[in-house]
């Protein structure tokens, strides 16, 4: 089982491990079997690579949905004197939908769905690929409603004057509204990322072996939950603060691009 006793460990531990007091010595055990014995800080780099790229194949795909459904719901509600066309109210119609019911749901019950009744992965990639889809399409939702509100945001003069110029509808978007968009949202766009890294702790319950199954693994192996996680706490705050400093310094560039 791999199970390391304390009496065994002691034992055979340097001096400076005997010269502390016994509370800091099990502290010292308990780090010495999650991170050193049968090298299992080896479990927390492979969850952690699987954590990374579902959160950035996930995000990829939100931001692809996001977009599309935002540009969908802009352009129905940019039809004021006449009516959208019948197409465009459709999809309108199923964007709604699927905005309740995504926002409405919690990812974890999404997952379950996804993992165990819809798609029923076998292998570890599957179950990547589940976890991936559930994540990307509940973080389009959000995406979607963050673009809107950033294209809502931009001058409507700004559409007027691409227009103006012999612009289409799909032109006067993507070179003059979307790129101006995009600088007002980023913050927000920032904040959905970094949910989208908590949130991947979940894709645990499709047994998918992210850095939070790992641990729950070790912990498995250890009989003790105290340092594992607390130290997969650690790992997540770590990430976050270091994503946020980021986020800030790509944030004051483009600040400075606008002078």
């Amino acid at each position: 089982m791999g199970v390391l006793s304390f009496s065994k460990w002691i034992a055979e531990a340097p001096a400076w491990v005997l010269s502390l007091p016994e509370g800091l010595q099990n502290l010292v055990f308990q780090l010495y079997q999650t991170f050193i014995y049968k090298d299992r800080w080896q479990f927390f780099t492979s969850g952690l690579k699987i954590t990374f790229i579902v959160t950035i194949g996930a995000l990829l795909m939100g931001v692809v949905i996001g977009l599309v459904l935002a540009i969908i719901r802009t352009m129905k509600e940019s039809y004021t004197a006449t009516k959208p066309p019948v197409i465009l109210r459709i999809l309108n119609f199923f964007t709604e939908i699927y905005l309740t019911v995504i926002r409405g749901t919690p990812m974890m019950v999404q997952l379950l769905i996804m993992g165990f009744v819809i798609m029923v992965p076998k292998t570890e990639e599957g179950r990547i690929i589940c976890g991936i889809l559930t994540l990307g399409i509940n973080s389009g939702a959000y995406v979607a409603e963050i673009v809107r509100s950033g294209l809502m945001s931009v001058d409507k003069g700004q559409a007027e004057a691409g227009r103006s110029l012999g612009f289409s509808y799909a032109q006067t978007m993507w070179y003059i509204v979307i790129p101006q968009a995009i600088k007002n949202i980023l913050p927000a766009l920032g904040n959905e990322m970094i949910t989208l890294l908590k949130d991947t702790s979940l894709v645990s319950v499709i047994a998918l072996r992210d850095v939070t199954k790992q641990t729950q693994n070790i912990i498995s192996k250890t009989y003790s939950a105290m340092v594992p996680y607390i130290s997969l706490a650690i790992i997540y705050l770590v990430i976050v603060i270091a994503m946020t400093k980021l986020l800030r310094a790509f944030e004051k560039r483009l600040r400075k691009s606008d002078h």
